[in-house]
């Protein structure tokens, strides 16, 4: 395989920040952005991956794009069970960034947006309960599994697992959404040292597609039904990622949850 197309890459979590974090990479001097921000590339059922054609990562850049290092940011990566290992393969040595967020809030963002898309039609409580029987007996690279895994997906600790089986933990950057959100150059200082370019030029702060508050939208019941799905398996997530969720709705019963 020739030298590879992709430098890095942002490999979820859905919701949580990968549309901003985008939008600052776009404009560091050093990156050769795609035409997309979403190449869906390493979870695309329809190749053939006993001989992947890679030339295809080189139609989402320009001509010039050489100059810079490319990268892709597809949030579903790190959720979809074969990405990971066809990225490996793609490049043992890939460098890789993954931006989290509170697993009820996130939850509750997918389900806006594809009720939002006409994907969904059951309501947040139903969804979440009755509705995950939707995905029971299927293969995990069915379709269903990517609108209708709004619990599935927030099992945050499971997907590390498998990241870290697959990939040194030095090639790995973690990062939080609230911190991208508080002070996006630190989050931003972080990624150029974990990528070794020098750093971001001062850039004003993003918000996209960021949502409304909703606490009198969502439930109270469906908070703490899903806080007691999600608990111990977030308290595995920040020991193995090492990364705070003190200050996360799952975690802490004094915040709100936020669209």
């Amino acid at each position: 395989m020739d030298q590879p197309v992709l430098g890095f890459i942002v490999g979820g979590v859905q919701k949580s920040g990968t549309t901003s974090l985008f939008g600052y990479l776009r404009q560091h001097p050093q990156l050769a952005t795609p035409s997309v921000k979403e190449m869906h590339f390493f979870d695309d059922e329809t190749q053939d991956w006993s001989a992947p054609d890679y030339r295809k990562l080189g139609s989402f850049f320009s001509e010039d794009a050489g100059r810079g290092i490319g990268f892709d940011v597809t949030p579903i990566y790190l959720f979809w069970p074969p990405s990971l290992e066809r990225i490996k393969r793609y490049n043992p040595g890939m460098k890789l960034v993954f931006i989290f967020r509170d697993p009820i809030e996130r939850a509750w963002s997918q389900w806006r947006m594809e009720t939002g898309n006409r994907s969904e039609h059951l309501p947040f409580h139903l969804a979440i309960r009755q509705g995950r029987w939707r995905l029971k007996g299927l293969d995990q690279t069915d379709p269903a599994w990517r609108v209708y895994s709004y619990v599935e997906r927030g099992f945050y600790a499971r997907q590390l697992r498998r990241l870290f089986a697959l990939f040194p933990r030095e090639n790995v950057l973690l990062l939080r959404s609230l911190d991208l959100l508080r002070d996006h150059q630190a989050t931003l200082d972080a990624v150029s040292r974990f990528l070794s370019i020098q750093p971001f030029p001062p850039l004003a702060a993003r918000t996209d597609h960021l949502g409304r508050r909703c606490e009198n939208e969502l439930r109270p019941e469906d908070v703490t039904y899903l806080r007691e799905i999600f608990y111990d398996d977030t308290a595995e997530f920040s020991r193995l990622s090492g990364l705070s969720v003190s200050d996360w709705p799952t975690m802490d019963q004094s915040r709100a949850v936020e669209g």
